[in-house]
């Protein structure tokens, strides 16, 4: 229970909050509020939702990126508006676009025609599938083929003919970007416009047999770069997105598609050498076989079985410096455990267009970078895995197994997860969760166990997120549990919202993560979005954070409380400048970036600002500067990164970050630095090359990457690693782990 002086402090700090917060926003804002509703912009709610009829191809559609089969010039088309989003809501686009839908008994074929009166100023922001969307032109379409107005297939393409594709969950709320299907596309430019022809293969989509036809949600949408212009053809508000499904149209006019048995078998070969070197000879090289396979058992039920699993293609993580007393989170990047995620997410939720006190990166009750990556990042084999998910009627349901080999003396170990999720009210669910760990090697016994139930209610402004779970293995004793409450609002022109929070000293979820344990999280944030305030200036944001941990005696042990300002650009760029108050409360001694912090209670302010240009630019960047004091010292940060992306084969970047830091007398600096660069030849061939230095380790890290996709989904990768200590004295190597390898996938779909 929290005590009367913690409800004391909490006040407190939300009182300062609200006080900055009703000084400054007159002071900002004398008529912004006048500004909302620009003349001529309609209630993007009451637009009514639009319909589009597909039409059958009597001819073969020559994939080319011209609409000038017969077809296409007598197909329905989407001749009208396309309303704003984003910058202004709620008006016309500025440029035309019409799309139109044909099919035959294997395909959907999209036609869309972007008219720009200033086609030489189109951005195409990379070939590479899954290229910046938000920094480029693009033509979107979101397809919910089960019309259950809230999960969708997501499909975005650029000038240049690249694809972004991802599934959309519980109406928009959650985004699967892991996930690939096989799509051609074709497109073209001209003096007029620009011209995308998409041909999505039905065996791609999954949807329920109909035997009076098809009918489909539908929303398309289009970026102009150069105005930051966001626009669909089914108005939204502007908080939303195109896969907001509930506001979405509808595509009529479609067969009964017959799927077929909907099967994909990809094998893989892989060979190489864990000392770096092209030559295979000696007792470093290796070569290796497995399998993945995907079967859709009912329209709505995928299962996935992995073989002899390898993730030698995927890119190293990047590099991070730790400024805190607590562990840094590291993001999943491989691609079976980050496709279909969303049915096994249970974690702190970061609502959308709401700032919160806690995300993932700070809670996770299953994290699977935890399968096949021991503590230090190093590679534990997979012998094979299993993963069944879907929906049954009213249910999510997500299943997976996973075997681990012994490796340089860490045992073997099974994972399980089981996650049952049930769909109430329009766009809400709740569901519970399952997670074991258990080593299998002779010898070994440990186990971990995890359990929780969660609940998130999601209406149109409104927002509830709790949960409540608990673990259990051999190693630890305490209080076991954590749970949370979160209360969020989001509107056109505000958002607010409230957190409360339990960790237990003894919560250790084995296949999860935690940044911080043994502590009550209270945490309060208040904003408001004024549109089109200035000339130049398309929103300004003022926005107030207060947050507080108590340790479980009922002690206070950290605060902080952030008055801040945005600023959102015409063209896309945005300037942030904040100010937090800290207090910190130390009952034991702790490290940050080695140097010892003595108990006791520490006050300190420090002030940033952030400018980051427009992604859309050829050149673009970002810095940001950090000044104040910390802990009982001071602090010095900087940070910057440059952009360079003359077309849309080429992309450069280099970043630095540097830290000063004083701490109990004594100077320390932490800096990183890192430098990319991809070139894509065609939609199909990539080179990449990520290099980072971390000074506070000493340790250069290198990453080179070819890829050929030779076939739909198919791959060639060779992939070159390399950590390397700078700092190695004589008789110690510097080179700390070095690889070369050559990784051939080929899909086989039935």
């Amino acid at each position: 229970m929290i005590s009367t002086a913690q409800r004391s402090t909490v006040v407190g700090s939300l009182l300062l909050a609200a006080q900055i917060f009703a000084v400054t926003l007159p002071v900002l804002l004398p008529s912004a509020a006048a500004a909302q509703t620009p003349a001529g912009s309609v209630d993007p709610t009451a637009v009514p939702r639009p319909v589009l009829r597909a039409h059958a191809a009597r001819s073969a559609i020559v994939l080319d990126g011209h609409l000038d089969e017969p077809d296409w010039i007598a197909a329905d088309s989407t001749e009208g508006h396309f309303w704003t989003v984003t910058p202004e809501q709620g008006m016309p686009a500025s440029e035309r676009t019409v799309v139109r839908i044909l099919y035959d008994g294997n395909t959907v074929y999209v036609g869309a025609r972007m008219y720009d009166s200033e086609p030489h100023l189109l951005v195409s922001a990379g070939l590479e599938q899954d290229f910046s969307a938000p920094d480029s032109d693009i033509f979107g379409i979101a397809l919910d083929t089960y019309l259950d107005r809230q999960n969708a297939f997501v499909f975005a393409i650029n000038p240049a003919g690249a694809i972004w594709d991802a599934q959309a969950f519980s109406d928009g709320n959650n985004l699967n970007t892991a996930w690939e299907g096989i799509v051609e596309v074709r497109t073209s430019v001209d003096d007029q416009g620009w011209t995308a022809e998409v041909a999505i293969p039905v065996t791609t989509l999954r949807f329920n047999p109909a035997p009076g036809g098809q009918e489909w949600g539908l929303n398309f949408s289009r970026i102009v770069r150069k105005r930051n212009e966001y626009s669909t053809w089914a108005a939204l508000p502007r908080q939303f997105r195109a896969f907001r499904m509930s506001l979405a149209g509808t595509v009529v006019g479609l067969p009964d598609f017959q799927q077929g048995l909907n099967l994909q078998v990809k094998p893989y070969l892989t060979a190489g050498r864990s000392d770096g070197r092209l030559r295979p000879t000696g007792s470093e090289r290796y070569a290796d076989g497995g399998l993945d396979l995907k079967w859709s058992l009912t329209p709505r039920m995928t299962l996935d079985v992995t073989a002899f699993t390898d993730f030698s293609q995927v890119e190293v993580d990047e590099e991070q410096v730790n400024l805190t007393r607590f562990s840094l989170f590291f993001p999943e990047k491989r691609d079976f455990f980050l496709e279909n995620d969303g049915i096994f997410t249970f974690s702190d939720v970061r609502a959308s267009g709401i700032r919160g006190g806690s995300g993932p990166e700070n809670f996770k009750l299953f994290h699977s970078r935890r399968i096949g990556l021991a503590d230090d990042r190093s590679t534990v084999p997979i012998a094979a895995g299993v993963r069944l998910n879907g929906r049954m009627g009213g249910y999510e349901i997500g299943l997976l197994e996973m075997q681990t080999l012994d490796e340089r003396g860490t045992p073997a170990e099974n994972f399980a997860v089981a996650r049952v999720r049930r769909s109430v009210l329009r766009s809400s669910d709740v569901g519970f969760m399952l997670v074991s760990r258990q080593a299998t090697s002779p010898g070994f016994d440990d186990f971990s166990r995890a359990a929780g139930i969660d609940a998130n209610f999601r209406f149109d402004r409104f927002q509830v997120n709790a949960y409540a779970a608990a673990t259990d293995d051999a190693a630890t004793a305490g209080d076991r549990t954590s749970a949370s409450v979160q209360l969020g609002w989001r509107d056109p022109v505000l958002d607010f919202s409230v957190l409360g929070k339990h960790v237990g000293d003894a919560f250790a979820p084995g296949v999860g993560f935690v940044s911080r344990t043994g502590v009550d999280q209270w945490f309060a944030t208040g904003g408001a979005h004024f549109q089109q305030p200035f000339a130049g200036v398309t929103e300004i944001n003022p926005h107030l954070d207060a947050t507080e941990y108590y340790a479980l005696s009922g002690t206070l042990e950290s605060r902080a409380v952030t008055p801040g300002l945005t600023l959102v650009f015409a063209d896309g760029a945005r300037l942030t400048a904040q100010h937090t108050r800290s207090f910190e409360h130390l009952e034991n001694a702790d490290t940050i970036l080695g140097i010892e912090v003595v108990p006791g209670s520490y006050d300190f302010d420090a002030t940033s600002v952030t400018f980051q240009t427009s992604g859309g630019r050829r050149v673009s960047g970002s810095v940001a500067v950090t000044r104040g004091g910390f802990f009982d010292g001071d602090r010095r940060s900087e940070r910057a990164s440059v952009t360079l992306r003359p077309n849309a084969h080429w992309f450069f970047q280099g970043s630095a970050q540097r830290n000063r830091i004083t701490l109990g007398g004594q100077p320390r600096n932490a800096d990183l630095f890192s430098a990319r660069i991809r070139y894509g030849h065609d939609t199909r061939t990539f080179l990449s090359t990520l290099v980072q230095y971390n000074r506070t380790t000493e340790e250069l890290i290198t990453n080179f990457r070819f890829n050929l996709i030779h076939a739909p989904l198919s791959d060639v990768y060779l992939v070159f690693s390399e950590r390397r200590d700078l700092d190695a004295g004589a008789g110690i190597p510097a080179i700390l782990d070095r690889g070369v390898s050559l990784k051939v996938t080929r899909l086989v779909q039935f």
